[in-house]
C-alpha cells in the first residue's frame, strides 16, 4: 500500500493512494471491462499503472469522432509493440466492440475497456466479446487502500471519492457531482429526455438510501408516474450510482420479507443530494455509518470475494443489516455503548441455527461477547474483513 504525502504530512495533501485493483495482474490473464461511477479514479488508475500503453479516450471529441466514423482505425494505428490497448468510456461507441473482438482473436491484443455505465452495452444488443473479457468494478476508496489516511468521520462527512475525500472544498465538489452526473451521464447518454423530472427523482431517491423503497411514495414525491420510477431506479443501477441488496429468505421460524433494499455508492453523494450533513449522535449518522459499512462489504466482495451479500427482515419487524453468504450476520450500530435491545435482531436470527457468526459492528472501543454475539469496534471489523476472516 502506497500513500504519498506532502512534507507537512497532512491527509489533505495526499496525492496518490495505491488501489487494490491491479491492472497489470488482470491484463496478464485476459482482457477486462473496468466499470465504476464517475470520479472513482478509473482514468487516474490507468494513467499511473499502464504508462506508455496506447489509450483512446472517448471523452476527447476528436478521438470520438474519428473512431465513430472508422472503428477500424485502431487496427490501422497498432504497432507490433502494442500488446495492451485501453479504450476509456467504451459505452460511448458500443460498435467498437466488434473491432476489439476481432483484434483479440486475430492478434492476441489485450484490451482494458473502461466505463461509468454498462447500460448501452447491456441493453443495446451489442457484442460483449463472448467471454473474451472479464468484468471488474472500481469503487470509491476503502479502509484498506487509505491505511493511515483513513478517518471514519471524514469519510462520512465527505464520502470516499478520491478527489473529494482529499479536497479543500468538499461540500462544493459534492454539490457539483450531481450536476456533473446529470449532464455527462444522463443528458449526454440520452437515458431520459425529462431531466427536471429525473433531477427531482434523484433527490427523493437519496432519502430512500439504506431502505426498502416504497415506489408509490417516491412517484408521488417526485411527481412522476410509478412506472417511470422503476425505470429511473434501473438507470441509477445501470450507471452504478445505486446498489440493490436482496433479501435473505432462508429463515423458517420467522417469515422473511422478499423486497430489496437500496444503497447509494457513496455516502458523500447522499449527503449532497439530501442537502444535509450527517452529525454524530443523530439517526442520520447511523444510516450513514451503515452505508459506509455496506461500501466496505461490497468492495471486499468485488475485489476479493464474490460471496453474495443480502439482508434479513422478518414480517414481525426484526432486521439484520447484512448477511455474507450463508454464514455471517452483521448488524451495524453507530453507538459507543450498546444495550441488550440493540442485539435482539441478531439473537432472533440466531434462533434459526443457519448461520455461524453473529457480529455487531459499532463505535464501542473494545471487543466483547454477549450471548453468542460478538460486538466489534468498526476498525477491528474492517481489519478482519480485509484479512479474509469472514470468508467461509
Amino acid at each position: 500500500m502506497t500513500i504519498i504525502m506532502s512534507p507537512n504530512n497532512t491527509s489533505d495533501h495526499i496525492s496518490h493512494v495505491e488501489r487494490i485493483v491491479d491492472l497489470n495482474y488482470l491484463l496478464g490473464k485476459k482482457s477486462h471491462f473496468l466499470f465504476g461511477p464517475r470520479q472513482v479514479g478509473k482514468t487516474y488508475l490507468v494513467r499511473h499503472t499502464l504508462k506508455g500503453v496506447r489509450l483512446y479516450d472517448l471523452l476527447d471529441s476528436s478521438i470520438y469522432l474519428s473512431l465513430s466514423r472508422n472503428p477500424g482505425r485502431i487496427a490501422e494505428e497498432l504497432t507490433p509493440q502494442d500488446r495492451i490497448i485501453v479504450i476509456d468510456e467504451i459505452q460511448r461507441i458500443p460498435a467498437l466492440l466488434n473491432e476489439v473482438h476481432r483484434l483479440i482473436e486475430e492478434r492476441g491484443i489485450r484490451f482494458l475497456l473502461t466505463g461509468s455505465s454498462a447500460r448501452k452495452l447491456c441493453r443495446g444488443g451489442v457484442n460483449l466479446l463472448g467471454g473474451r473479457a472479464r468484468t471488474k468494478y472500481l469503487h470509491p476508496l476503502t479502509y484498506k487502500e487509505l491505511g493511515e489516511g483513513f478517518d471514519l468521520f471524514r469519510g462520512i462527512e465527505r464520502g470516499l471519492l478520491p478527489s473529494i475525500y482529499f479536497s479543500d472544498d468538499p461540500r462544493a465538489e459534492l454539490r457539483a457531482y450531481a450536476g456533473s452526473y446529470l449532464q455527462q451521464e444522463i443528458v449526454a447518454e440520452g437515458f431520459t429526455r425529462n431531466i427536471p423530472a429525473f433531477s427531482r427523482f434523484l433527490r427523493v431517491a437519496a432519502f430512500c438510501n439504506s431502505t426498502i423503497v416504497n415506489f408509490t411514495n417516491v412517484a408521488n414525491d417526485a411527481q412522476v408516474a410509478r412506472t417511470t420510477v422503476y425505470e429511473y431506479f434501473e438507470i441509477l443501477k445501470d450507471t452504478l450510482i445505486l446498489h440493490e441488496l436482496p433479501a435473505w429468505r432462508k429463515s423458517k421460524k420467522r417469515k422473511p420479507l422478499a423486497s430489496s433494499k437500496y444503497y447509494f455508492f457513496d455516502i458523500g453523494v447522499v449527503s449532497a443530494l439530501q442537502e444535509r450533513e450527517f452529525r454524530p449522535g443523530t439517526p442520520e449518522f447511523g444510516e450513514a455509518f451503515e452505508t459506509y459499512i455496506f461500501h466496505e462489504l461490497i468492495c471486499y466482495r468485488d475485489y476479493m470475494g464474490e460471496e453474495p451479500l443480502s439482508y434479513w427482515r422478518s414480517t414481525s419487524g426484526f432486521e439484520v443489516d447484512f448477511i455474507i453468504g450463508d454464514h455471517t450476520a452483521i448488524e451495524v450500530k453507530a453507538k459507543e455503548n450498546l444495550s441488550p435491545a440493540d442485539l435482539k435482531p441478531l439473537r432472533a436470527l440466531a434462533e434459526e441455527k443457519k448461520l455461524k457468526r453473529f457480529l455487531c459492528v459499532s463505535l464501542e472501543p473494545h471487543r466483547r461477547e454477549i450471548a453468542g454475539v460478538t460486538v466489534l469496534p468498526y476498525k477491528d471489523f474492517l481489519e478482519m474483513l480485509w484479512n479474509g476472516e469472514y470468508s467461509f
